[in-house]
């Protein structure tokens, strides 16, 4: 199955948007009908039950989830007298995750899906660094960058680094380029991804679409045109319909004593052109709608229909 890794939370506009990138992610997958786990540790106050409402109302497993009684995160977008953003995230509950208790799913294999806050706060970046050394999955990264949040960046390369040497499919915006990898063209920066290791390397570039970076190709996938209300979600929403693709694609599956990480080399260049193609279509239909509210399979399908 899938299993995505790191935080929920809560954005107050000043009304509340439940969210965090791993979150978004699971949601987004299990809507396209892959098995998604959820791992995190949600609070137990109003926002952290409305948090877990979500993940089960859309079927989320929530076995490796922990519950606690330390408050939920908060990013609060204030209007007046001017427009500020603040973040209240001290010792909240999506920072203290004690374990990941892998013996209660199937033994998989799986795809692993970590990045945005979860990888580099609190507890919780340390036992998530140490579950993607040790498990044998695809393991996906989104680093998601939030300048606003990191306070010390060598403690964010840190957990960025060890998430990275085990990383087979990497999605990064322009922005997040930019700004892990300050003044390295994207094509350099993916060169030198894909020979550390990486299969896939994606960079998502919002109206100019989505650049894909493999070892032996390269190539543009233009934007599904729609109606933007806003953006909320959009790259989590890509990142969900694309290891829900790969899910349904057959990957872990194929090949006897393959590792998963190998089988992804049973992709052809077409196979990953299709995905884009499939993940782009579901981030813009995000777009199309207010907050982080990713399209269901029947919805997917009859805009990639049109």
């Amino acid at each position: 199955m899938i299993i995505s890794c790191g935080e929920a939370l809560v954005d107050l506009l000043p009304y509340a948007v439940l969210g965090g990138g791993p979150m978004n992610a699971a949601v987004a997958s299990r809507r396209l009908g892959a098995p998604t786990a959820f791992v995190g540790r949600v609070s137990t106050d109003v926002f952290g039950q409305s948090i877990w409402k979500l993940l089960t109302e859309n079927d989320v497993d929530t076995r490796l989830c922990e519950r606690g009684d330390e408050p939920t995160a908060r990013a609060i977008v204030e209007h007046v007298p001017h427009l500020a953003f603040r973040f209240e995230g001290e010792s909240t509950a999506d920072t203290m995750l004690e374990r990941v208790a892998i013996e209660r799913l199937d033994p998989g294999p799986h795809i692993v899906h970590g990045g945005t806050l979860g990888m580099f706060r609190g507890r919780t970046a340390e036992v998530l660094a140490q579950f993607v050394e040790s498990t044998r999955a695809v393991v996906s990264l989104d680093p998601n960058v939030r300048p606003a949040i990191i306070t010390d960046r060598g403690q964010w390369e840190h957990f960025h680094q060890r998430w990275l040497r085990h990383a087979h499919i990497y999605r990064g915006s322009e922005e997040d380029i930019d700004w892990i990898f300050p003044g390295r063209p994207a094509a350099d920066v993916a060169a030198e991804l894909l020979a550390a290791g990486v299969k896939a390397v994606l960079i998502t570039r919002g109206a100019a679409g989505v650049t894909v970076h493999l070892r032996d190709a390269e190539f543009v996938i233009p934007p599904s045109l729609v109606e933007v209300i806003d953006t909320v979600g959009a790259g989590d929403t890509f990142v969900g319909a694309l290891l829900s693709g790969i899910w349904h694609a057959g990957v872990l599956t194929a090949g006897t004593g393959l590792s998963p990480a190998d089988a992804l080399d049973a992709l052809t260049v077409d196979d990953w052109r299709a995905l884009t193609i499939r993940a782009s279509a579901a981030a813009a239909i995000t777009c199309s709608r207010s907050g982080a509210d990713p399209p269901t399979t029947v919805e997917l399908e009859t805009f990639l229909a049109r």
